[in-house]
């Protein structure tokens, strides 16, 4: 168990900074399809065509942006930018959260109330995932037009989300009965 438990503690970790390191480089991507359209190619690599636009993708969160002489209309990639990032932060959020479960629970019971308190954060962050793809669809349709970008979303975030909101329940019974029992010793 104790293996598992540093593997656990090791890829939840490369998992955070990965976000955090996705987020930062969507961030300068985002901020240079507005300032300096030409860089985005530095950051985010994109094979746009003329014929069925730009695809843009972070975890279901889907923007077909179009596409005018092989250059993606930024407006849309901005709108889409903004998305990105905001997903990217909410999951680097699960991550950490893994990490500090495993950290905390590496030499005591997992019936903690940080831990408790951390699960449910994942199972809402689990649900804000395809929540901010809607209401970012939503938006992009909004400014840039019905016809302007094909979008799409998935929502097996807000399952998963339920699903962790539910074990988190147990975990609030089992860190009960650890009190109770720590007061009959």
């Amino acid at each position: 168990m104790k293996g598992l438990n540093k593997l656990g503690k090791v890829i939840t970790k490369i998992l955070e900074v990965f976000h955090w390191v996705g987020a930062a480089l969507m961030t300068a991507a985002t901020v240079c399809s507005m300032v300096a359209p030409d860089w985005v190619k530095y950051f985010v690599g994109f094979d746009a065509k003329d014929c069925c636009g730009a695809d843009l993708e972070v975890y279901g969160f889907e923007v077909n942006a179009p596409v005018t002489d092989g250059n993606a209309d930024m407006l849309t990639f901005m709108l889409f930018g903004i998305g990105a990032i905001i997903i990217l932060v909410v999951m680097a959020m699960v991550f950490r959260n893994l990490y500090l479960i495993f950290k905390k629970s590496e030499n005591a019971t997992p019936f903690q109330k940080d831990n408790v308190r951390m699960m449910r954060e994942i199972g809402i962050f689990s649900i804000a995932v395809p929540v901010v793809g809607f209401i970012m669809s939503v938006i992009i349709r909004l400014v840039t037009g019905v016809e302007t970008a094909e979008l799409s979303i998935d929502t097996a975030g807000v399952f998963m989300g339920i699903i962790v909101l539910c074990l988190t329940q147990f975990f609030v019974h089992g860190t009960e009965l650890e009190k109770d029992v720590d007061g009959l010793l």
